[in-house]
Formats: structure tokens, sequence, C-alpha cells
């Protein structure tokens, strides 16, 4: 029997500003299942990354309710969410978001840090050796190149073992060969641990690889 592992039920994210509500999602309805992956795909602010973020706890609908990992979130006050996300979930995002003063090991075990475990160096290395790098661990972001960074920031997604990787335009600031490397990477990993992989992407090439692809126009779901 297959899982939900994200389920979003008649969802709606309004925004108010000085002049108006504005309506970014309007009744998202949607289940991914565990081991799969999927793309999110539509045009420049039809909504993708603000779906993301409900989909992952890191902000609340305005109507509606999410549940992740069997959790509805809507139930769990910020520090359960916190808990969820830091235990079970993995995020890469388009800028990297490594630490400038950490070497490319310690940006790795720093989810170790913050679920107060202690650094699992070793695996940090196979995982950084697994994306490539394993010549460039004591080294910091600036001494990396684009391509590196992202591939350090994929490397310490994947520390924690995580159930579900949302991965937010993961290759929206490399070139193109680079990107290709990546997107090769993130699905490798992605077997290999079993991983259930939500991709935000404008990409077509990317969003051709996944299980299937969602698309998300003027905050709806298409058909």
């Amino acid at each position: 029997m297959q899982t939900s592992v994200i389920k979003a039920t008649s969802l709606y994210k309004t925004v108010s500003t000085k002049q108006e509500n504005l309506t970014i999602l309007k009744d998202i309805n949607l289940e991914i299942e565990a081991g799969e992956s999927v793309a999110i795909v539509g045009t420049s602010g039809a909504g993708k990354s603000t779906l993301m973020t409900l989909l992952a706890g890191l902000d609340t609908p305005s109507e509606g309710d999410v549940e992740l990992l069997g959790q509805r979130l809507s139930h769990l006050d910020d520090e359960a969410r916190a808990k969820i996300r830091s235990e079970s979930v993995g995020f890469v995002f388009q800028s990297f978001l490594l630490i400038p003063s950490l070497s490319a090991i310690d940006n790795v075990t720093l989810p170790c840090l913050l679920k107060s475990e202690a650094e699992d160096k070793q695996r940090a290395k196979e995982l950084l050796e697994s994306v490539g790098l394993g010549h460039r661990i004591s080294h910091s972001p600036a001494q990396l190149s684009g391509g590196e960074q992202q591939r350090v920031a994929l490397a310490r997604a994947f520390m924690i073992e995580p159930k579900i990787l949302f991965a937010d335009e993961p290759t929206g600031n490399l070139d193109q060969k680079t990107a290709a490397k990546v997107i090769d990477l993130l699905f490798e990993l992605n077997k290999k641990h079993g991983t259930t992989l939500v991709l935000v992407t404008h990409d077509m090439a990317l969003a051709a690889k996944c299980d299937r692809t969602i698309t998300i126009q003027a905050g709806q779901l298409e058909a």
C-alpha cells in the first residue's frame, strides 16, 4: 500500500497589502507518496515557492491543512514543526545558504548541531566524497565555485538522512553544465537514500526527470 508523506487539503494562502488582499494559492489539493520524485512547475509568480514553504511547514496556510509525515501541521506549534524539519526534512535552495566562516565539512555537519547531536564527521566526509568533493573538505565556501557550493549544500541536506527533500530552484544559479551535474547527483542521492523529492523548478529538463510534474498557474493546480 502506498502511503502519502505529504497531503495538502484545500490550501489557500492570502496576504494583505495596504491596497488589497492578494490570493497567492487557491484550493490546492495534492498528495505525494513516499519515495516519489515530484516537480512543481509554473511561471514566475505562479505560487510555486509559496506552496513549497507550506508543504514543508515553513509557513502556515490562510485556510486548509497540510499533513507532513502523518502529522497535521495545524495541530502543532512552531517548536513541534521545527522538530519534524530538523529530524526528517532536508532543504536545498537556489542560494546555497552555506555558512561563510565554516569549512565544507563543518557546513555538512551543521544539521547534527541543530539536532543537538554529536557531529558525525565520518558520514559528512563520505557524503562529500559521494558528491566529488572529498579533496575540498577543509575549504570555505568562498574558496569553492557555485557548483561546488551547491554540492556541499546537497551533502548537507542528506546528512540527517531526510525522509523528504525539498529543493527550490536548486540549479537556478548554475551554468548548464554544472546544473546537469548537480541534477544527476540529486537523483543519485535520492535513489540511494530512498528519499521523497519535491522540486520547485522552471527547468523543464529537470522536471522531466521526476516521476511526475505538478503545474501551478495563477495560484491554482492545473488538471
